[in-house]
């Protein structure tokens, strides 16, 4: 089986709109959570009034015709915007030269939970509350959850194996381990991976303050005044490549994907299990035939419930015994917010690059230890410290969980 590299990073999210902005942000703790703008849907007159919360991780200051010409932009909703957005950084940054064999053979998995809701929610505005008789033609386009990954395609005009995951929260954690199996086994040459995420539309934010698992200020987790999640949106891509083929081609990898684990909790639709976490965890590490002593450091899932957060470190202890002591564990949603379908793949972005510069990003907002997350959690201050192994962990509502392991590349 071939060793599986990183050769390529997009991302874009509250902490920025490119690769470079987000590790400025995350190595200096700096937190992009702040108001949710007024106009989140079709129905502005209601602005975020009547909405509990009024934070989240918002890519700001995003300009679509920038990016798109104003003719496609009518077949693409924002998560879908952002999907491709990252994509090209990430083959920019990989240094792909196209061949016709390349972009018949080259794989893209994505993952999303929500897909384009925001395009639904308008047309369903129009049908129930505007008397309208139709809603937009493009509708079903729009929504459609794999709209990420078709629009990759026909951007890159790639036309190999191409398809969506949606788990919920570890959608594009599974997208990245999908892709990375079938780069190692062979059944595709390339593959790029990851997930995108916009869920800051008025009924879905109205939906998840019924949940009462939001926070009214910030996202805290496992600190012991923690409140909830705080949402966010944006996306990140990887591209991924054997090693010797990309050696081959001059490409200088990012780091190195080694394992990838799943599971199922079998239990609660919305309660997490830490019997379910750990599995994933153990087949990550089996997977990558590593022992728990070498892994170093874990981007957790880490959403600041207070359930979540118990139940991670309770898995954490279950599979690392006496190493979890010496474990660092930090959870970057407290910076970007929970970025949802897109969640897996902007912490794996984290994580290779927390490996590759030889920092550990921070929890931010740490205030107060909880006994019951007794983790070093890197609290509020980013740490310099060589790493050599890590994992990222994603665990989804309706108990599915995704573990990614990766290694610092050294040449």
């Amino acid at each position: 089986m071939e060793r599986v590299v990183i050769t390529g990073m997009g991302v874009l999210t509250a902490l920025g709109p490119d690769r470079e902005a987000f590790w400025r942000s995350l190595a200096a703790g700096k937190s992009g959570i702040g108001p949710i703008p007024e106009a989140v849907g079709p129905a502005p007159e209601f602005g975020m009034n009547c909405v509990r919360f009024k934070n989240a991780g918002v890519v700001r200051d995003y300009d679509p015709e920038a990016h798109f010409p104003r003719k496609t932009l009518t077949f693409m909703d924002r998560f879908a915007q952002f999907a491709v957005i990252a994509a090209r950084q990430a083959v920019q940054d990989a240094g792909i030269e196209w061949t016709p064999e390349l972009r018949e053979t080259t794989a893209i998995v994505t993952g999303s939970c929500m897909g384009g809701r925001t395009a639904a929610e308008v047309g369903y505005w129009e049908l129930f509350h505007q008397g309208r008789s139709r809603v937009h033609p493009l509708t079903i386009p729009l929504e459609m959850t794999n709209a990420g990954a078709s629009h990759i395609s026909i951007d890159f005009g790639i036309q190999g194996p191409a398809f969506t995951i949606s788990t919920a929260c570890s959608s594009s954690a599974h997208a990245i381990g999908q892709a990375y199996w079938m780069v190692r086994s062979g059944a595709a040459p390339m593959a790029i991976a990851g997930g995108a995420e916009s869920p800051l539309f008025l009924g879905g934010l109205k939906a998840w303050e019924a949940m009462r698992v939001v926070s009214t200020d910030t996202c805290r987790p496992f600190s012991a005044d923690r409140t909830g999640m705080i949402l966010g949106e944006g996306a990140a891509m990887l591209v991924l490549e054997p090693l010797d083929r990309a050696l081959g081609r001059g490409a200088r990898p990012l780091g190195e994907i080694v394992g990838f684990g799943m599971s199922a909790d079998a239990g609660h639709i919305t309660q997490p299990a830490p019997d379910g976490a750990a599995l994933a965890i153990r087949a990550a590490l089996r997977d990558a035939a590593l022992a728990p002593e070498a892994v170093g450091y874990i981007n957790a899932h880490g959403t600041a419930t207070d359930v979540n957060d118990r139940m991670e470190t309770a898995a954490i202890r279950k599979v690392f015994g006496h190493h979890a002591d010496r474990l660092a564990v930090s959870s970057t949603k407290s910076m970007h917010g929970h970025t949802m379908g897109a969640a897996g793949a902007v912490e794996a972005a984290a994580t290779v690059l927390a490996l590759r510069h030889g920092i550990l990003p921070p929890t931010a907002n740490y205030n107060a230890p909880d006994p019951e997350c007794d983790l070093d959690v890197v609290p509020n201050q980013a740490r310099a410290a060589q790493v050599e192994t890590a994992l990222s962990e994603s665990f989804a509502f309706g108990g599915l969980n995704a573990v990614l392991a990766f290694r610092a590349y050294s040449g």
